[in-house]
């Protein structure tokens, strides 16, 4: 039996998450948040709550491409600051899969995107000058960094969304474009490793789900490599305007039904 007998998915679906795969690695390296699409074709080919435990090691695999690209451009200061708040957020995310269903998940996730993106387009069309990352934050600084890292750590264990809520901080943050997918690299490398053991728990992560990946990983490597090319050739106000849109754009498809 084939991978795509035992998914009950037909070649044009496989196709679907082929894609899908690409945009994983091209998310990784150049444009955090365009993966939201990745989650929603997923989402559409296999079971909603199947799919997350699929495309977990696939995001993986493209985070270890994104930290070996941009290892050298990671604020830790920022990820230090983030980690104990995405943990609780990690746990919540855990109950919450305990009991709700495919498409409170959807609902919630669409609804938190949508709102973060209106708050950070307002923030910035406000700002006099444009912030930049701290090692010592004040209190409203260390607030916000709670307060996305919980949110973060909900979405990215719930629907492995938490793409945009990180991107939507990072940008409020007033971090660069290596800046920004150094420190998200490492982020999402070790939050997505750490999530592990709680999907298998869950029952996302089986050896059918791996059968399926181990197929589908091979696409993220050209999708990596041509982010990399694109982004050196991105400028700054339109690669923050790209990771906007890409957040709006997936929240968006989660409300859809």
């Amino acid at each position: 039996m084939n991978t795509m007998t035992l998914w009950h998915i037909s070649g044009w679906e496989f196709a679907a998450l082929a894609f899908a795969a690409v945009l994983v690695g091209f998310s990784k390296t150049a444009v955090s948040g365009a993966n939201t699409v990745s989650l929603a074709i997923f989402a559409a080919v296999l079971p909603a709550r199947a799919s997350t435990g699929v495309l977990l090691p696939l995001l993986i695999a493209g985070d270890v491409l994104a930290v070996f690209t941009y290892r050298r451009h990671a604020h830790w200061p920022t990820l230090w600051r983030l980690f104990p708040a995405v943990a609780a957020g990690v746990v919540a995310g855990t109950l919450f899969l305990v009991w709700a269903g495919d498409g409170m998940v959807r609902v919630s996730i669409g609804a938190i995107l949508l709102f973060m993106a209106g708050v950070t387009i307002w923030r910035r069309r406000t700002a006099e000058t444009p912030p930049v990352p701290e090692a010592e934050p004040n209190r409203a600084g260390r607030m916000k960094a709670h307060s996305y890292g919980v949110l973060g750590g909900f979405t990215t264990m719930v629907a492995n969304a938490a793409g945009p809520v990180m991107s939507l901080y990072l940008l409020s943050a007033g971090f660069r474009k290596l800046g920004f997918l150094g420190t998200s690299a490492f982020f999402f490398l070790i939050v997505n490793v750490s999530k592990v053991p709680f999907s298998v728990g869950l029952g996302l992560i089986d050896g059918r789900a791996l059968l399926l990946d181990a197929a589908l990983v091979l696409f993220v490597v050209p999708g990596a490599l041509f982010g990399k090319w694109a982004v050196n050739r991105i400028n700054q106000r339109l690669f923050e305007q790209l990771v906007i849109a890409a957040t709006i754009v997936g929240g968006v498809q989660l409300l859809l039904p």
